[in-house]
């Protein structure tokens, strides 16, 4: 952790984002598993402030309840990056939005309440960035004071300026003079690659006297922040600007392409840090990672595959292809192919698919088999038992080595509860088996193919619950005469109406 803790992050998200033509607050729409504002106040984290304050306007109460569920103190999330944590997120609400500088007085309002003094270094950035790295804001507070900068500008050098404020600086000692609008700039000015990110780091007391003094006499009558920076410079303290390394961090959101793009940024660098864990990505184009997935080495991650929430993939499993992965842990050796999964535990060396769902409480054990078209839901595996095909196991728990028949559905829900199955280990079910919950059946017990079983099968038992097979000979002929099937049985040798009529009430 640097030395440069700062004294407060104010992260401005009160704006409407019209241009996501969206019900949701633009702040939060996701990528990677966590809202935009998510992102942004994890990197904050990384920083450890003292303060951490969010200016909230539109959608304020869905913001300000997505914040308090998911970046309260002590909440923190594996990345490839590390841990943040620290300080609880503060809302400060911009009932009117009057500009950036506006918006920075009423969170500093908020910080200052009641007399309170705040002191050191404030960095501002916006809610709309998720790419900007906590250790990318660290290298502005660090370049900040060892400068002894009034304000430091977060910058970047792009391949295209056009439209973007451009860094105007001293050639002497390369502080900055101004910030000049796309609009506003000469033609040499317009060649200047360095453009400003809307991200600073103020000296507080600075920051808070300057801001009285910040007029509304311009087109859209507001507070701007830049304007800042010219009475700082005016009163003769020092404008900085430190240069991000990557020119695509400082990107804003603003529409749903922007969005995809970042989406697509974010998961490249998840995937680029998972392939230098030790992970093997076969197709990173249709890969896709949330930033609280892990991993293990030699884990092999197959195309078309997405790992999401908190997966985990243990050493030398593999996963995909065509696997959906939520906030399911994979075991060691395990395989997972055309699966959908969400809060399940899949044990060690345990096959899983292709076209298997697994629902929310699964937990396999090791060497289990969940084969093809098997669902599953708060069901409890135990070591080497398989489900191989075309089966629903639901609100059960079943031993250790036992073989489920095909296309057998474990009737858990009578209409208004759910009820819980028990199979023994040891235990061999026959195919097109019902198991009518509560039901028990005993270790090392046999169910015949076909079975309802309705009661509890004692251990080492046979149950057969299933109708006697009559056979109607010549039934065929005499119901369906002249029939392909009539004539088929014909040609087998069996004579029209042979075996006499049908019993009463037969078919």
């Amino acid at each position: 952790m640097s030395a440069n803790r700062p004294a407060a992050v104010v992260v401005l998200a009160a704006g409407e984002g019209t241009r996501m033509k969206s019900a949701t607050p633009k702040v939060l729409h996701e990528i990677c598993g966590r809202s935009l504002i998510g992102h942004v106040v994890h990197a904050a984290r990384v920083l450890d402030p003292e303060h951490l304050v969010v200016v909230v306007g539109h959608g304020r109460e869905r913001v300000t309840a997505h914040l308090a569920e998911n970046t309260a103190e002590g909440t923190a999330e594996n990345t490839a990056g590390g841990r943040a944590g620290g300080a609880p997120a503060r809302t400060a609400v911009q009932h009117e939005q009057n500009g950036t500088g506006h918006a920075v007085r009423i969170a500093l309002d908020e910080l200052t309440a009641g007399g309170a003094v705040l002191d050191g270094t404030v960095l501002v950035t916006c809610g709309d960035t998720p790419l900007l790295a906590g250790g990318t804001l660290q290298m502005l507070a660090d370049a900040h004071s060892a400068e002894g900068n009034a304000v430091t500008v977060l910058t970047a050098e792009v391949p295209d300026a056009t439209g973007y404020g451009r860094i105007v600086r001293d050639p002497s000692d390369r502080a900055v003079t101004a910030i000049v609008e796309h609009k506003d700039a000469t033609e040499a000015q317009r060649a200047i690659r360095e453009i400003n990110s809307g991200v600073f780091a103020f000296d507080a007391r600075l920051l808070i006297e300057a801001l009285g003094k910040v007029r509304t006499d311009n087109s859209q009558g507001e507070e701007y922040l830049t304007d800042v920076l010219g009475i700082l410079r005016e009163a003769g303290h020092r404008v900085g600007a430190a240069v991000a390394a990557d020119h695509r961090e400082i990107a804003g959101i603003n529409n749903r392409v922007q969005l995809a793009e970042a989406r697509r940024m974010l998961n490249e660098r998840l995937l680029h840090d998972a392939m230098l864990a030790g992970v093997t990505v076969v197709d990173p184009a249709s890969t896709w990672l949330d930033v609280a997935v892990t991993y293990e080495p030699d884990a092999v991650v197959h195309p078309d595959s997405q790992l999401l929430g908190a997966t985990h993939l243990a050493a030398h499993s593999e996963v995909g292809p065509g696997a959906r992965l939520t906030d399911t842990r994979v075991g060691e050796g395990a395989t997972v192919v055309h699966t959908v999964a969400q809060g399940a535990e899949i044990g060690a060396g345990a096959g899983v698919g292709p076209y298997t769902y697994l629902r929310p409480g699964t937990r396999l054990g090791a060497k289990v088999k969940a084969g093809s078209f098997v669902e599953m839901k708060n069901a409890e595996l135990g070591e080497g038992t398989k489900v191989p095909h075309l089966s629903y196991v639901g609100d059960a728990e079943i031993g250790e080595h036992t073989n489920i028949g095909a296309a057998s559905v474990f009737v858990n829900y009578d209409g208004m509860n759910k009820h819980r199955t028990t199979v023994g280990s040891h235990c061999r079910t026959g195919a097109d088996n019902m198991f009518v919950a509560p039901v028990t059946v005993g270790d090392g017990a046999y169910t015949a193919a076909g079975s309802v079983i309705t009661k509890d099968v004692p251990a080492g038992s046979l149950a057969v619950a299933r109708g006697q097979q009559r056979n109607i000979a010549g039934w065929v002929a005499r119901k369906r005469p002249g029939s392909a099937a009539a004539q088929a049985a014909e040609a087998a040798g069996e004579a029209p109406g042979a075996g006499g009529a049908a019993p009463e009430g037969g078919a």
